[in-house]
């Protein structure tokens, strides 16, 4: 199982659009339903976001075909106060719901 951990900023009047093509990304897993694979971004009110990404099988699905993430990445440093940062991250620990 692997983890990768993204954090990116946005410039204030970027937010609106950002959280928007990140539902779009997530309405096309939705359609997609792939397996061995789980997404996760969390918004935070300074305008950062970050992205947890979890693939279970040995083979990585690729966020990066699908057109939603195309989008999303086309302009991303345009938007962006503080560039994407990506690093490879380990799970401590889960309790409750975000162990489901």
């Amino acid at each position: 199982m692997k983890h990768k951990l993204v954090r990116y900023k946005v410039k204030p009047g970027a937010v609106l659009k950002n959280r928007r093509l990140v539902e779009a990304v997530f309405d096309a897993l939705q359609a997609e339903s792939p397996k061995d694979v789980g997404y996760m971004v969390v918004e935070v009110q300074d305008g950062s976001f970050v992205d947890l990404k979890t693939d279970l099988a040995e083979e990585p699905f690729e966020l990066g075909d699908l057109p939603a993430f195309q989008a999303f990445g086309r302009g991303i440093i345009d938007r962006c106060a503080e560039p994407p940062q990506s690093s490879e991250a380990r799970i401590v620990g889960r309790y409750g719901v975000a162990a489901r």
